[in-house]
């Protein structure tokens, strides 16, 4: 908060003066906890902790070529040992573009940050209060832990997000030629990269959760409706694309004022759809970022509104060929359009409902959303769209230009069978076409690569187009927070390891296959009464998911914080709540001290909380980033076989004993707690391979008995289903013969006596990486 002070009269020995204003820029309020030993860390502050998690989790890196094309004194052979110009190695040169992509993500996200608290102070002042109910009483475990900070205002984010901005430009001056060349100290630059994003993630949610009066950790939040099919034929139809959702409530406030809330539809795209049916639940969300591009074409919507991120360069062109008007409402993205924002709403509803201009950049969200109501409102009753979806018949007819020169499926990241499909379609077959629908994730490179000039991807959206209908389902409104009563219920069952895990099944729609995949891990988890957790694209292509008996998971279950639930924390930025659930468990249960103690609650997270993210769409540099928070705390992140193209994994040796030694906080000596988690960030090829790795990941040095015996069975059991017969590395993983499934006892003893498995005969330890933790005897400070 600022303070002013004004005195009227000051007397001292050497000044006397009346009327004397003192005018204080920010006060920031202590809180009940003594600041911890890292206030705001820098970007050497938590080296020492990045380096024993490195030690572990070693680089093994996946470059894209041998070169480095970064300056003017390239390009530079790296190959075979050798060195740049200015020096740097291959390793070091991978690291760098790894912390390239995750600084991209956290200022992405710290902008975000900045923009949204520009737009609220604007509209609800400085002094406007944080608020997320009274389930939620610790409110920013990410800005406590890392600033120090307890916000109560608007204006108190403004301090945390001028922190953010400050790291990320130290880190990204890190890359430049001549600086960092460490690999492991680009590494850990990575890491505090990723922690800084979920500090602004962190923000930017609970400033429009307070703001806008989104579900403030209700387990109920309703359920919206998701898909085409949901969208009412007839009715003038405002879509909206990106993460910053105050054009589009300026869209859906504008529709109220003017009654017109049954006369439009407004539908989404992505975050800001997220968002604004956190906000009204009348909203529709069409889809995940994959399905942006088959949208515009199908010519459907009449307006078309985009704010930041994610959103297609080319969406000028693509609205342009519908005749779809689009208004751009951010500083980041003008798509080249003129400025409008200064101007007089009349002129411009009539020069984009006439057609003289293709589009506006109007960045004030209520003028924003003024403009796109009134144009829908006249535009819909006259519009013809210029291009579309092909129909049955120009598909058919279109199909029979194909050579058969198979261009469009070696550019498919995919590798679908375009061809053949293609092929069956010149013959009257659109089936496999139709097939290909649900992997398709809508890049348009197959049209890009046809000498023939087809545009398979339209081929495929329109072979698809009689089923648009029945594409109507259900996706519970981001709920944001974790309650702190939820954390009480379950710190202790996923401490011990009695919930056998918390899943958080993230990221962009980037799918190796069919979105489907994302929603058969979820289910399998849920069955198995984990904790899933789900946030941005992935928690709508899980809504968009049907079970053998056709039903949705977000109706068949509940969305509360605990063993087979299902959480949709909300859009991209959501995501902190679920690296924030972590944190709390640390703070609300096991009394760890939060105030500006990374190391420690990071130390505790790592040894004691069972959870795994996996990114199965990765695709993104705010991916990145994001997986890198999760990183930084010593959660383990599994990606889809995209993910390889992040450049490096951080993969852990099970064959070197002397990486898996931890201290035993009450005794204060060196132990083998054994390779768990294995890995801390790694990729599946295969949805099969990725639901094998999760119950492993979830395993902990601190796992109880019956908590580890329930870890296997799980492990055990998906591992024979998918693979076959035993893991080669059970005998890693088992410590005492009270581990082991009662199930499988019999078959488990028989191969670890096979393998030569000696019993442990130490009592499970207290682990932690931090020698000062072992000077209080594993005692919370």
């Amino acid at each position: 908060m600022k303070l002013k002070v004004t005195i009227d009269e000051l007397i001292t020995d050497r000044l006397r003066a009346k009327g004397v204003e003192f005018n204080i820029g920010r006060v920031i309020e202590a809180w009940e906890e003594d600041p911890g030993p890292t206030p705001m860390p820098g970007i050497a502050t938590l080296r020492s902790w990045d380096r024993a998690l490195l030690t572990k989790y070693h680089p093994f890196y996946l470059p894209f070529c041998d070169l480095c094309c970064l300056c003017t004194m390239g390009k530079c052979d790296l190959s075979g040992g050798k060195r740049g110009a200015c020096g740097i190695g291959m390793a070091a040169q991978q690291s760098r573009i790894v912390l390239l992509a995750a600084t991209m993500g956290a200022a992405t996200h710290a902008g975000h940050l900045r923009h949204l608290l520009g737009d609220l102070v604007d509209r609800f002042g400085r002094d406007q209060t944080l608020d997320l109910g009274s389930s939620v009483l610790l409110e920013a475990p990410h800005a406590r832990l890392v600033t120090g900070i307890k916000p109560k205002t608007l204006g108190d984010l403004e301090e945390i997000a001028a922190y953010c901005e400050e790291e990320i430009t130290q880190l990204l001056s890190c890359c430049h030629t001549g600086q960092e060349g460490d690999p492991l100290d680009l590494e850990s630059k990575v890491l505090h990269a990723g922690m800084i994003d979920h500090v602004a993630l962190e923000g930017s949610d609970l400033a429009q959760i307070s703001a806008y009066s989104f579900p403030k950790g209700d387990a109920e939040a309703p359920l919206v409706e998701c898909g085409p099919g949901c969208l009412a034929p007839g009715k003038p139809v405002i879509l909206v694309i990106g993460h910053n959702v105050p054009p589009a409530i300026a869209i859906a406030d504008e529709m109220h004022e003017r009654g017109l809330d049954d006369k439009i539809e407004v539908c989404g795209i992505c975050c800001t759809a997220l968002d604004l049916t956190r906000y009204n639940a009348r909203a529709k969300i069409i889809g995940a970022l994959s399905q942006q591009l088959r949208f515009i074409r199908s010519g459907v919507a009449d307006v078309i509104v985009v704010d930041e991120q994610c959103i297609r360069n080319d969406v000028l062109q693509e609205a342009m060929k519908t005749g779809a008007p689009l208004i751009v409402t951010n500083a980041k993205n003008l798509q080249g359009l003129p400025d409008r924002t200064k101007d007089d709403p009349d002129g411009i509803v009539r020069a984009l409902a006439e057609g003289k201009e293709p589009g506006a950049a109007i960045l004030d969200p209520d003028k924003a959303g003024e403009v796109a109501v009134r144009v829908a409102m006249e535009i819909a009753p006259i519009r013809k769209a210029t291009a579309g979806l092909p129909d049955r018949a120009a598909i058919l007819e279109a199909a029979k230009a194909c050579t058969g020169c198979f261009s469009c499926m070696r550019a498919c990241p995919n590798d679908r069978e375009i061809t053949a499909a293609v092929t069956a379609a010149a013959e009257g077959d659109l089936a496999p076409l139709a097939a290909l629908y649900d992997a398709c994730i809508g890049c348009d490179r197959c049209g890009g690569a046809c000498p023939a000039g087809l545009d398979p991807h339209d081929l495929i959206a329109g072979a698809y187009r009689s089923l648009f209908p029945a594409e109507r389902y259900h996706i519970r409104a981001g709920r944001g927070p974790i309650q702190d009563t939820e954390i009480r219920a379950v710190g202790g069952p996923i401490v011990m390891g009695e919930i056998p895990g918390v899943v958080a099944t993230i990221g962009c729609s980037n799918y190796p296959g069919s979105w489907n995949d994302v929603g058969s891990m979820a289910e399998e988890f849920l069955k198995r009464r984990y904790i899933v957790v789900t946030s941005g694209c992935t928690a709508i292509s899980i809504g968009m998911y049907r079970n053998e008996q056709g039903e949705g998971l977000y109706d068949l279950y509940p969305g509360r914080f605990d063993a087979g639930g299902l959480v949709n924390v909300g859009s991209c930025v959501s995501n902190a709540h679920i690296s924030g659930a972590a944190i709390k468990i640390a703070n609300i249960f096991a009394k760890r001290k939060l105030n500006s103690n990374y190391e420690e609650i990071a130390d505790y997270v790592h040894h004691r909380v069972g959870a795994v993210g996996i990114a199965w769409g990765a695709m993104s540099q705010k991916a990145a980033a994001i997986a890198a928070g999760f990183w930084r705390l010593g959660i383990p992140v599994i990606a889809g076989p995209h993910g390889a193209k992040y450049r490096r994994m951080l993969l852990g040796r099970r064959d070197r004993e002397e990486d898996w030694f931890v201290l035993d906080a009450r005794s204060g000596e060196r132990v083998y707690a054994g390779p768990v988690p294995e890995h801390l960030f790694t990729v599946a090829e295969t949805r099969e391979e990725a639901m094998v790795l999760v119950p492993k990941l979830c395993m902990r040095p601190n796992d109880t008995v019956k908590g580890r015996s329930i870890k296997l069975n799980h492990y055990l059991d998906l591992h024979r289903r998918y693979f076959g017969g035993m893991p080669e590395d059970l005998p890693l993983l088992v410590r005492t013969k009270s581990d082991i499934p009662i199930t499988m006892k019999d078959e488990v003893v028989r191969f670890l006596a096979a393998a030569g498995w000696k019993e442990s005969d130490r009592p499970i330890p207290d682990p932690t990486l931090l020698p000062r933790i072992v000077k209080r005897g594993g005692k919370p400070a």
